[in-house]
């Protein structure tokens, strides 16, 4: 199952044009069988008895990973979904799609696997950071754009996770319940949306069941709304999650193209196809039928891209560094930062005119790379700088910066950083591969020797011809300590480990009862254990760190076809907690501004495990509110890709939202608190008081295998606005640097006795002035109220949104009018008694929201009719 590329160079050309009904009729029962699966882990097979390329995909959707996790080649990371949400900018996000699209070729694939548009319940979920919104109609037209992108250079998207996958607790096996109204106006809508903007090439189920069915063997889903009601075709190409797949006949007849990963096949092997075939669960027209979707799909793409498929050349590689490259990732970068507060101006930081400023950084994060999330959109980025580094290297001058560390938050230790090195001397580490022995010891030689350079090593790609599916890795590194003191060195592995250093055993991690379950490797992996040395500066010390890939006897940790070998090593300086904050507490004393990084990173945001609590990691809340006791004009900048609590808000003046910013985390930030570039990010999800306010609250985790959406359609600020509660910022929330104003707003729409929806169109414009004195740029958001409830009407919130559009760069005192369209997905709901769309008949209100409780302009239109429909 291990991936080795195809070449399919060998081939004719005569797939490009080859009529794929006569095709199948040339291919075999077993031929046709091994085409419903993949090749391996990344890509589907070929035939080269019949020129049938295959071809690659690979992981998204911030980014094209390539086809190692293990050995990630560097990439351009853009900014998470959720941070891109803030952007409101569709244009922007096609753009992202077309870097995307050359970057998932550089992947030598054409296929890449997002976007991500489920929408979150609760801030906890832990792919939140991949999702763009808790609103379904801004998720639905941002991603309608990034496809577009995509597929214009000739790259298939694969639209994820469809549908119903909204937190990580026991997502292969969990039920989400959901009521039909809040299925069809919730959470199918961003997926309609984008279905009927963009026509997506391919989809990709969900791990979870929705109303006691697995999405990838749900017939209604993919054969009868999906295919049938929205048009996607009979031949609509789908493909399963990896490992998504439960069943051979159900997922088959439901319209599941494509098993993933291949290989080994789970479910579509051909003997127990065939044996499906035979006993008459399955007719040859149902295998026919997902040959084509695949065909059809495989050639497409083929056509777009033929050099690339059928090059000799199948090496990934990374695209050289380009000013177009850099000048979008930074302008989607600043467009996803949001500027939450900021009292008496406290931002940008400006010199002084008496003299210099002196700012004072404080955080761990300040001097990190936090550019992604973990988990399947995970990428190794191929520059980006901390946002410590960027601020020095942008300094306008009359700045004065110095740093402190405020403590540790991360979960885990940090990879290990240049004082760590190879044998020999030289970057990176040495791995020496083992097989195990007829006796379950350790072979007396290795099997293959390797090195690496990034000690975070999920190996789910790596392979060996005489390594079994279980084997020993002994890292080695020498270390040569930058300072006097302790270092503290951990690791946590997914089998067992030992942990020596200079000949010493310090570490075991090898039994289950000394391992504890941990969240690494997609929740596969140990909690880490750590150890403490004394070192001196200069010295060099031996490490050595011994994995057994098998689970130690008894252990009830995870399970599965997913479970591949991880190993994570770190080290760093030990410090006293109380003392590196009473260290920032100074510092901040003596400067006239004190600047936190705080936050999130991948360790606690990521595929596989949900968030447990909204609170900052370790004692961030305590240094914040130190750190502003110490100094009136404190500043926040939080990198994390959802909501967090934030108690100490009263007392600091600035927060600024960073989001997940890909390559360019740490030069964006510095733009917006340098005030190079002004703040236009509006934020895509409420950010709660506290965990009670969450409408997800009461039935978010999986019980007893269901999850039970009993908010219904009230997610997110619709949530907040029907009970009254107060976030701490409202969804459409973002401050600028400058300041607009609204006007002339004007409606025209279709009179009431219109009576056919798909005629229903109507414009709504608005003025935008910039009445501030710096350039900036300004999102208008458009939103309807509903006709007054009556007695048989149903209940709807009293504002959603349902357009908006962006003026860009508006000179201080310059304005703009947006035109935003609107068409009859604003104004119609989902009817359960008949199982339609249908408008409310009444007095309509349109809106502009300067965030979602909070209103500006009054225009009305009247509904005569129902207007009842159903597909696109």
């Amino acid at each position: 199952m291990h991936y080795i590329p195809t070449d399919n160079s060998h081939m004719d050309r005569s797939f490009l044009d080859v009529d794929l009904d006569e095709l199948i009729t040339k291919l075999t029962v077993p031929e046709k069988i091994s085409l419903l699966a993949g090749k391996d882990r990344w890509s589907t097979v070929d035939i080269t008895r019949l020129n049938i390329p295959s071809i690659k995909v690979t992981d998204g959707s911030n980014g094209a990973r390539g086809g190692s996790f293990f050995k990630m080649i560097p990439a351009v990371a853009i900014p998470c979904g959720s941070g891109l949400g803030c952007s409101f900018s569709p244009s922007l996000m096609h753009e992202l799609g077309g870097l995307l699209a050359a970057e998932t070729l550089a992947r030598k694939s054409v296929c890449l696997l997002g976007p991500t548009i489920n929408v979150p319940r609760s801030p906890l979920c832990g792919r939140t950071f991949e999702q763009f919104s808790e609103d379904p109609t801004l998720s639905g037209y941002l991603a309608a754009a990034y496809i577009n992108g995509l597929q214009a250079g000739g790259i298939s998207p694969t639209v994820k996770h469809f549908v119903g996958n909204e937190q990580e607790h026991e997502r292969n096996g969990a039920d989400s319940i959901i009521a039909p109204r809040a299925f069809r106006e919730v959470y199918l809508r961003p997926f309609q949306i984008a279905e009927r903007l963009s026509r997506p090439w391919a989809y990709m189920t969900s791990y979870n069941k929705v109303n006691g069915v697995h999405c990838s063997e749900d017939k209604w889903l993919l054969d009868t709304l999906l295919k049938g009601e929205w048009g996607f075709g009979e031949d609509g190409f789908i493909m399963s999650d990896w490992w998504g797949t439960y069943s051979i006949d159900l997922s088959i007849k439901a319209g599941m193209s494509l098993e993933m990963p291949g290989g080994s096949g789970l479910y579509r092997q051909e003997a127990i196809v065939v044996h499906q075939l035979k006993s008459h669960k399955l007719l040859h027209s149902d295998i026919d039928k997902l040959v084509k979707s695949v065909l059809q799909w495989t050639q497409r793409l083929v056509k777009l891209n033929a050099d690339l498929v059928y090059s000799p050349d199948t090496d990934e590689f990374t695209r050289p560094r380009t000013k177009e490259d850099e000048d979008l990732t930074r302008r989607a970068a600043t467009e996803s930062i949001t500027l939450l507060q900021n009292v008496d101006s406290i931002l940008p930081l400006e010199p002084n005119s008496n003299g210099p400023l002196k700012v004072a950084v404080i955080g761990a994060q300040a001097k990190a790379r936090v550019a992604t999330g973990g988990g399947s959109a995970q990428c190794r980025t191929s520059w980006c700088q901390s946002p410590w580094d960027a601020l020095n290297e942008q300094n306008p001058g009359g700045i004065e910066l110095s740093y402190s560390l405020g403590g540790y938050v991360s979960k885990y230790l940090p990879v290990l950083d240049s004082s760590f090195t190879r044998l020999d001397g030289s970057k990176g580490f040495d791995l020496h591969h083992y097989a195990i022995a007829a006796d379950g010891t350790q072979s007396a030689k290795p099997a293959y020797i390797d090195t690496h350079d990034l000690s975070d090593m999920y190996m789910y790609d790596f392979y060996h011809p005489r390594l079994g599916m279980h084997y020993f890795t002994e890292l080695h590194t020498l270390f040569t300590s930058p300072i006097d003191g302790e270092y503290e060195i951990g690791f946590c592995v997914t089998g067992q480990g030992w942990l020596w250093v200079d000949g010493e055993l310090r570490i075991v991690n090898a039994t289950a009862e000394e391992q504890v379950v941990g969240t690494a490797f997609l929740g596969y992996g140990t909690a880490e254990k750590s150890t403490l040395i004394q070192v001196k500066k200069g010295q060099t010390y031996t490490i050595k760190l011994l994995h057994d890939t098998r689970l130690p006897s008894g252990s009830t940790r995870g399970k599965g076809p997913i479970v591949r070998p991880g190993i994570r090593l770190g080290a760093r300086p030990s410090v006293d907690p109380d003392a590196a904050i009473e260290q920032a507490v100074e510092l901040a004393k003596k400067s006239d501004r004190a600047v936190l990084v705080v936050g999130l990173n991948s360790d606690w945001e990521s595929e596989g495990f949900d968030r447990p609590t909204l609170a900052l990691p370790g004692r961030s809340n305590e240094l914040i509110s130190r750190v502003a006791a110490a100094n009136s004009n404190t500043i926040v900048v939080l990198q994390t890709g959802s909501a967090v609590s934030m108690p100490w808000l009263s007392a600091v003046k600035g927060v600024v939202h960073a989001f997940y910013l890909g390559n360019q985390c740490g030069d964006a930030i510095a733009d917006i608190l340098y005030g190079t570039a002004n703040p236009s990010g509006r934020l895509s999800l409420t950010m709660p008081a506290k965990e009670e306010d969450v409408p997800a609250y009461p039935d978010f985790k999986s019980a007893r295998t269901k999850v039970h959406y009993t908010e219904g359609t009230w997610v997110g600020y619709k949530w907040y606005n029907m009970r009254k509660i107060e976030p701490l910022f409202a969804f459409g929330h973002g401050l600028s640097y400058t300041t607009f104003e609204y006007s002339d707003l004007r409606l025209s729409a279709p009179p009431p006795t219109l009576k056919v929806a798909d005629e229903w169109k109507a414009t709504v414009e608005v003025t935008v002035k910039n009445t501030g004195g710096r350039m900036g740029s300004h999102s208008a958001h458009v939103y309807l109220s509903p006709p007054k409830e009556t007695d048989v009407s149903l209940k709807h919130p009293d504002h959603a949104l349902q357009g908006f559009d962006k003026a860009y760069n508006l000179a201080p005192g310059e304005s703009m009018t947006l035109e935003i369209e609107l068409d009859k997905y604003a104004i119609c709901h989902w009817d359960d008694l008949t199982e339609t769309w249908r408008a409310e008949k009444g007095t309509w209100t349109v809106k502009i929201g300067r965030d979602a409780q909070t209103f500006w302009g009054c225009e009305t239109f009247e509904i005569g009719h129902n207007m009842p429909w159903s597909g696109l």
